[in-house]
């Protein structure tokens, strides 16, 4: 852990006014790069987050000048026949991270600065936005030690390019900077270095001010949509519609719309 205590590996603030929560991996002069210790800091904070009514919009992020090099290959290195157990020690915290920030209703932005490689692309394709700073850089990068990739890369990177350009990617190990990750689909928002950290606030206010268990809703038919037949998935909809009228924020939406006012909603 390289002198680092467990504590720090993973930062969490959440904002209370305005029910935004940031998640900062930790660990800047290795770019990040998640170990075992890392990744059960990243369940512990996310499962902190996501367990608050009051978080309306999670914003991932790595500190310094990296989003997230993928995994900490050292920890393959000191003893090549232990590395099933330490994929396994990984996988087991971030595969339940990963399934809570998809399965909550707050949506999720990663905001990417530098690289983000292996595990780290993988986290920036979970999130619902990916706003970058330019000169950022996404890899898929598995190819390089010889394995396959992990953490939804394999599931998220065909919803977001097609399945052509997502082997072109893994096969090719081909290195996007944000604005063709951007042309792609991977990126939403490309920013200046000097505006990247008020963007990336901005966006995430926006976010949380809007309606958030009927954003949630939208991630859930919106992943459902490409394993489902169309007559089943149109039900889905009206299901999902017809809960979102028991909503506070459909209430609150509705009134505004007839009182020709902008709508105050509050994630409930």
């Amino acid at each position: 852990m390289n002198g680092e205590r467990n504590d720090d590996l993973v930062l969490t603030r959440v904002e209370a006014d305005s029910g935004i929560a940031t998640i900062t991996l930790n660990r800047p002069k290795l770019l990040n790069a998640v170990d075992g210790p890392t990744a059960w800091a990243f369940l512990d904070a996310v499962r902190a987050v996501t367990a608050r009514d009051d978080v309306r919009c999670i914003v991932l992020t790595g500190a310094g000048r990296a989003f997230v090099a993928g995994g900490d290959i050292s920890a393959f290195g000191a003893d090549p026949g232990s590395s099933a157990g330490v994929v396994h020690d990984i996988l087991d915290a971030l595969h339940p991270a990963l399934l809570a920030l998809r399965a909550g209703p707050a949506p999720v932005i990663a905001a990417v600065r530098g690289v983000a490689a292996g595990a780290g692309l993988s986290l920036a394709l979970a999130a619902d936005l990916v706003v970058a700073e330019e000169g950022a850089r996404f890899v898929v990068a598995y190819d390089r030690i010889g394995t396959s990739p992990d953490c939804g890369a394999t599931w998220f990177l065909p919803r977001k390019v097609g399945r052509a350009r997502a082997m072109e990617l893994m096969l090719l190990s081909q290195t996007l900077d944000a604005e063709a990750a951007c042309a792609a689909g991977i990126v939403s928002t490309v920013v200046a270095p000097e505006d990247f950290e008020a963007t990336v606030a901005e966006i995430a206010a926006k976010v949380a001010r809007g309606p958030t268990r009927a954003f949630g809703a939208y991630r859930s038919l919106v992943d459902a949509a490409c394993d489902r037949p169309l007559a089943a998935h149109l039900e889905a909809e009206r299901a999902s519609f017809v809960a979102m009228t028991a909503t506070d924020d459909f209430r609150e939406g509705v009134a505004a719309f007839l009182a020709k006012r902008a709508p105050e909603f509050k994630g409930r």
